[in-house]
């Protein structure tokens, strides 16, 4: 019988153990998921959880309730992994051995990689994360009881897992205090490592004059070289200097410390891939999906599930000797939360920048494309359903797997010839 390994039961490791026990005979293979804990946790509502939209039990659940029967879940902690053996080392002592593996252990923030950024004198008292669920909730407890200063939101360097959601913070920020009625007492600013708001031209131009309206400062080319835990000031490559009383930071983020030194991944430990087929650059039994693979797109849930979607029959034409014949496009959309009620809706792929239209059907929509709405805002609260129930089961969710250009407006000349 042979063995498929997933490592990771979060968003991405969970649709492709459904996906694949639904391909796999089990007279023929085993499926075998692996993850330290048994605690899955819904990501997008952490940005959230801090202006109390969320409570701690909306997020968590029980990942094995979302593992199809049959599929067997070992708990523990990955301690090595030998790609040339085949075999993943668990702190439990454990060996597992391995036909074929699939990497989709995520990325996680890492402060300790900027000096200052985790001093005890200022983490978690005047500087915070949110994408942890720790974070979050100290987050949350802080801005309840802040009088106002100098908030700062800050990307430390990309890639990041859902980058949208410092600008959103900073949205949802803006937002918070004005219904507070104390927005007079708080300065915004915006901190990226970036030359605009965004990654990607077109959105950045849009998102850029969003905070300007807001009276959010952007400061970009801001390539952090440490914290300054005691004037609690973020300082440059360049030694550019911005002050804070409130630092909200999206630390470094990097893919699993197992990866280091087997020769699949980078330098930060994400897995090296095709970006069409997820196979390692060096490895022919081995794949990464979701936020631990290299591919030059967003490490957020909708990449994941459209990639998954690519994955399921690119494997099993993999190992019955086929070609992969399909690719995966980088398609990737996403909700910002804008604050009042509002949120706006972003759909890209590898090659096309976000487009202003509609979405998912030409004409009808509902959601509106590069525009604040309130169907928007209500499709990123309706997602967290769509989430538990049809997209970690593997259950059909109506948009297409490629991106489609139905629907929407091509971009002016003028911004076409800017980006090429």
């Amino acid at each position: 019988m042979k063995q498929v390994l997933i490592l990771g039961g979060g968003t991405a490791g969970t649709m492709v153990a459904n996906d694949l026990h639904g391909r796999l005979s089990s007279r023929d293979w085993r499926i075998t998921v692996v993850d330290a804990n048994n605690r899955h946790l819904y990501q997008p509502g952490l940005l959230l959880l801090p202006f109390g939209t969320y409570q701690p039990k909306d997020l968590v659940r029980r990942r094995d309730r979302y593992l199809p029967t049959g599929v067997n879940y070992v708990i523990g902690d990955i301690t090595h992994l030998d790609a040339e053996g085949q075999t993943v080392d668990l702190s439990t002592g454990a060996r597992l051995p391995y036909d074929y593996l699939v990497i989709a252990t995520g990325t996680s923030p890492r402060p300790d990689q900027t000096p200052g950024m985790d001093d005890p004198g200022i983490w978690r008292t005047s500087a915070f994360d949110f994408y942890t669920l720790d974070g979050a909730l100290a987050l949350r407890d802080r801005l309840a009881a802040w009088d106002g200063g100098r908030l700062v939101v800050h990307i430390t360097e990309m890639p990041i897992k859902c980058p949208v959601a410092p600008l959103e913070f900073a949205f949802l920020a803006d937002d918070f205090f004005r219904r507070r009625d104390m927005r007079e007492q708080v300065d915004i600013t915006f901190v990226t490592p970036l030359e605009g708001a965004f990654t990607k031209p077109v959105a950045s131009r849009h998102l850029g004059s969003m905070l300007d309206s807001r009276r959010i400062h952007l400061e970009p080319d801001f390539v952090v070289e440490h914290v300054d835990p005691e004037t609690r000031t973020l300082v440059s490559m360049d030694e550019r200097e911005v002050a804070f009383d409130l630092l909200v930071t999206v630390p470094l983020n990097m893919g699993a410390d197992f990866l280091a030194g087997t020769g699949l991944a980078d330098e930060l430990n994400y897995v090296q891939v095709d970006k069409g087929t997820f196979l390692a650059r060096h490895h022919d039994n081995v794949f990464a999906l979701g936020d631990a693979s290299d591919i030059p797109a967003s490490k957020a849930g909708s990449v994941a599930h459209f990639a998954v979607e690519v994955f399921g029959q690119n494997f099993v034409d993999h190992v019955e000797g086929r070609p992969m014949r399909a690719a995966f496009d980088g398609h990737a959309n996403c909700f910002i939360e804008s604050g009042n009620g509002r949120g706006l809706l972003i759909d890209f792929n590898y090659d096309t920048e976000p487009l202003t239209g509609v979405f998912p059907w030409p004409v009808v929509g509902p959601m509106a494309l590069l525009k604040e709405t309130r169907t928007n805002h209500w499709g990123k609260l309706a997602f967290r359903w769509i989430y538990w129930n049809l997209l970690l089961r593997g259950r059909p969710i109506p948009i297409p797997t490629h991106m489609s250009m139905a629907g929407k407006v091509p971009a002016e000349p003028a911004a076409a010839a800017q980006r090429s």
